[in-house]
């Protein structure tokens, strides 16, 4: 007798099922007619799908006939979509083999048992006592101007019907009014007469043969989070398509949730950032880069060597910078930036504060990105007093203020280590009064190291750079009068 399973909503759906079928239950993938006799006469080999341990191998009696059928029945169970029974049944299983210390057998069911609940955490196979249910769900895009409102249909115990829809508010409708549409709509597309029908909220309209359930647990209840699953992916592929489409929208979004959650005059299109660099206090430098439409504008970025401070000050050195910065730009009629984000908390906000509104007498709006004690961006602080400005660490916006942050980082290491690199190339040569660069560089290029260059004799060095400039070199190492150096 042949039996049939399906239809299922995916092809991904079918394959999910055949695997995990085989990982638990191993069925025989031979045709052979296999019979009691023919076992007991040794009329079978095992095949390589014993030895890889993809099969227990009926055939040549390695597993029972009984246990066989046994795993055939259950595999039968899971088809017709009841899962968490056959979950339930395994851990059953293994907490007994357990109590009865047969511990081997209590490990096959655990296996058993969390392949099954893996599977039944992501497939779309719900309990077999589910027979013929509607489930609806509802999701807001960010402006709240459109609503995804998702459908899945279970018959027998499978999803066999799953789709998202948009929904456009034109009066600013509620949720349950935008439901209490699309319901009666999409019921009467897909022809439904299913009798229960699962909402996340009550409803304040009936429909006739029909009742409205609200899940707060089990089997249910996981269908509805999985339609909103649904509904929230298909407004994140929406989203991703229209700003594949328009890189432009992404900016204009982030911008766009920056300002309302700073509550700023304007779009905070003109963002700049600053940051110092020293090693106690020596080679100090302060870099400021600029992002425009939230993405860096590098011809805009500004090194700075510090001039007024001596040591490690970081908010003096600072608060020079600030000062440079926007002194200059207020004297050319350059426009200011829209937001400054500092890198540092509450103290790098208010030495910058102190200068853009107490001295230069402007208004710009700050921010400032605090580090934990790990040294890792963890909160978005602004307003004086500084507040948490309230944004998921996991969230885009956040990544591109940490981006930011890391650039401007980059930006002031790197002109200090240029800075610091040039200052470290002076060397001794650079005190001999006629030996200029190109004649440092051709002796540095030959002999590596001032040392060699020291070593050298006359002739040495005459082939290098001629007998006029060996000369001085030479004499200037190896001095008659130890007074005339």
């Amino acid at each position: 007798m042949e039996l049939f399973f399906g239809p299922y909503s995916h092809i991904s759906s079918m394959y999910a099922i055949l695997e995990i079928l085989k990982k638990v239950y191993k069925p025989r993938t031979c045709r052979y007619p296999i019979t009691e006799e023919g076992i007991k006469q040794g009329k079978y080999k095992p095949c390589l799908e014993y030895h890889i341990g993809n099969c227990g191998a009926p055939c040549i009696g390695k597993q029972s006939y009984e246990d066989y059928r046994q795993n055939i029945e259950e595999s039968k169970q899971i088809l017709k979509g009841n899962t968490r029974e056959m979950e339930r049944k395994m851990k059953a299983k293994m907490e007994e083999c357990a109590a009865e210390l047969r511990f081997e057998e209590a490990e096959k069911y655990k296996q058993r048992y969390l392949a099954l609940a893996n599977f039944a955490a992501k497939s779309e196979i719900v309990s077999y006592t589910i027979a013929d249910v509607d489930v609806f769900s509802i999701i807001n895009d960010d402006n709240h101007k459109n609503a995804f409102i998702n459908y899945i249909h279970v018959t027998n115990g499978a999803i066999n019907q799953s789709f998202t829809f948009e929904y456009k508010r034109k009066l600013e409708e509620s949720d349950a009014e935008l439901l209490n549409e699309a319901i009666l709509e999409i019921r009467e597309r897909f022809k439904s007469t299913a009798k229960e029908i699962i909402v996340p909220f009550e409803m304040d309209f009936k429909i006739k043969d029909a009742t409205f359930f609200i899940p707060q647990r089990g089997d249910k209840k996981h269908l509805l989070e999985l339609s909103e699953m649904n509904a929230k992916q298909h407004k994140f592929d929406r989203l991703k398509q229209a700003e594949k489409l328009n890189p432009e929208q992404k900016q204009t979004r982030l911008m766009k949730e920056l300002q309302d959650r700073l509550k700023l005059p304007k779009l905070p299109y003109h963002i700049e950032c600053f940051d110092n660099s020293n090693i106690s206090g020596t080679d100090a430098v302060a870099g400021c880069i600029v992002y425009k439409g939230m993405k860096p504008s590098k011809k805009d970025y500004r090194k700075y060597n510090i001039k007024t401070v001596e040591g490690p000050d970081d908010y003096a050195s600072m608060q020079e910078v600030v000062r440079r910065r926007y002194k200059r730009m207020i004297e050319e009629g350059t426009s200011l930036p829209d937001l400054i984000i500092t890198d540092g908390g509450k103290g790098q906000m208010e030495v910058v504060r102190a200068v853009v509104e107490d001295e230069l007498h402007i208004t710009i709006p700050i921010a400032g990105l605090a580090k934990d004690n790990r040294h890792r961006t963890n909160e978005l602080l602004y307003g004086f007093p500084p507040q948490t400005i309230g944004v998921p660490t996991n969230s885009e916006l956040f990544k591109i203020l940490t981006q930011i942050q890391d650039e401007v980082h980059r930006f002031a290491i790197s002109f200090h280590r240029d800075k610091r690199s040039k200052s470290q190339l002076h060397s001794e040569l650079d005190a001999i009064k006629g030996i200029g660069t190109k004649t440092k560089e051709q002796l540095l290029t030959h002999f590596k190291t001032v040392k060699r260059i020291k070593e050298a004799d006359l002739q040495q060095l005459t082939n290098i750079i001629g007998g006029s400039r060996a000369s001085l070199l030479f004499n200037y190492f190896h001095p008659t009068d130890p007074n005339s150096k």
